[in-house]
């Protein structure tokens, strides 16, 4: 290289002023940004204890939403609260001040956490889906089988199976316990445990998601379309009971017990006024078509609703965690790859997030949960 050339990169040839020196207001303004990014965090996390709160709350006090599904919807609350309770705060002092001087304990404990919790709120989505699918697609029998031991068993899996994916770190760390700490975070250099742990926590999930809830989707909506309209012809008692196994139970049960006060009553009538007699029955008959048509009515709009609360969750499931569990493998596997340390901070906090819009899509577009809330809300403030 000659010369001029090492005198252009050096800058002898005009003395330019240096522009990249940090002005004096700089320090003011980066102090400024991490308290309003600490601000904003800490509302987030808040937001996410309250909601999640709230939630189990509801179910607690409420006898009416005391039910095998609504104990993994809780038990789904009590996670995404653990998250919000014991991941977030500290990843607030993470985040905003881009060194970890907490040291290897709390480091050790907090990154099992992360990963035990964020992926027992995962899989809390996959059991929900699977309790809808069952509860669906075979609705007679699954109704005996479907009770709160079956549903505490689930969630035990769930938490077995976090377990074990976060435990696995901690043997490696351990050998660094005696170095000085700057950062925390999971080593990626084992690729072996990368691959275990993003595929049991995100990819499997998501797939089995996926399939369930395509699966839920085109039962109800079969179902919903086997719904007699209310221009239509009006059917039997016993032609509505031959066709509600395809539909919810509550029909079924609620046609069987009409039927059979409805005989009890007509043999018992027989002899007080004509109750057994033809037009007598003929006429009940035709009220209880009605009352369980309507009944159908009301079960298919339930279902619905249910199935497309299940598929907000589903979509809000994605958005949040798809970016970081990619990001997590494409590091693992490319070494030459680099990502902003700025945009992986945003990744992790899109998938604490998670555990915000979970409690809140329960709230909005479940009417039981939301009639419960209001109730709540209203006892509160009256005491």
């Amino acid at each position: 290289m000659d010369n001029n050339s090492l005198d252009y990169f050096t800058g002898n040839f005009t003395e330019i002023p240096n522009t990249t020196t940090a002005p004096p207001w700089s320090e003011a303004t980066l102090l400024g940004l991490q308290v309003s990014l600490s601000a904003l965090l800490a509302i987030v996390t808040l937001t996410t204890v309250l909601s999640n709160a709230f939630v189990i709350a509801t179910i607690f006090l409420t006898r009416k939403l005391h039910t095998p599904a609504n104990f993994l919807i809780g038990s789904l609350a009590v996670t995404d609260l653990l998250v919000s309770i014991l991941v977030m705060p500290i990843s607030i002092v993470y985040t905003v001040s881009k060194t970890w001087s907490l040291g290897q304990i709390v480091c050790d404990i907090w990154l099992s956490s992360d990963i035990t919790f964020c992926t027992a709120s995962i899989l809390h989505l996959c059991v929900i889906a699977l309790d809808r699918y069952w509860a669906i697609t075979d609705a007679l029998e699954y109704s005996k089988r479907r009770t709160m031991r079956r549903a505490g068993i689930m969630v035990g899996v769930v938490w077995v199976i976090s377990i074990s994916i976060s435990i696995p770190p901690l043997f490696w760390r351990q050998a660094k316990a005696h170095e000085e700490l700057t950062e925390c975070m999971v080593n990626t250099d084992q690729i072996s445990y990368t691959l275990y742990s993003t595929f049991g926590a995100f990819y499997v999930p998501t797939v089995l998601l996926i399939i369930l809830y395509g699966r839920i989707y085109v039962a109800a909506r079969s179902r919903i379309l086997k719904t007699p309209s209310s221009s239509g012809k009006r059917f039997t008692t016993a032609q509505l009971i031959q066709t509600s196994a395809g539909s919810s139970l509550c029909s079924l049960n609620s046609a069987s017990n009409q039927e059979a006060h409805l005989h009890s009553g007509g043999v018992g009538g027989g002899g007080g006024g004509g109750g057994g007699s033809p037009l007598f029955m003929n006429s009940v008959k035709v009220k209880l078509a009605d009352s369980v048509l309507e009944r159908k009515r009301l079960c298919a709009a339930r279902e619905r609703k249910a199935t497309k609360t299940l598929g907000i969750i589903l979509g809000a499931f994605i958005i949040c965690w798809l970016p970081f569990f990619v990001g997590t493998l494409v590091m693992a596997i490319c070494k030459e790859c680099w990502f902003d340390p700025v945009l992986f901070d945003i990744f992790t906090w899109l998938g604490y997030l998670n555990s915000l819009i979970n409690p809140v899509i329960y709230t909005v577009f479940n009417d039981e949960f939301k009639q419960a809330f209001q109730k709540l809300i209203k006892f509160r403030r009256c005491s």
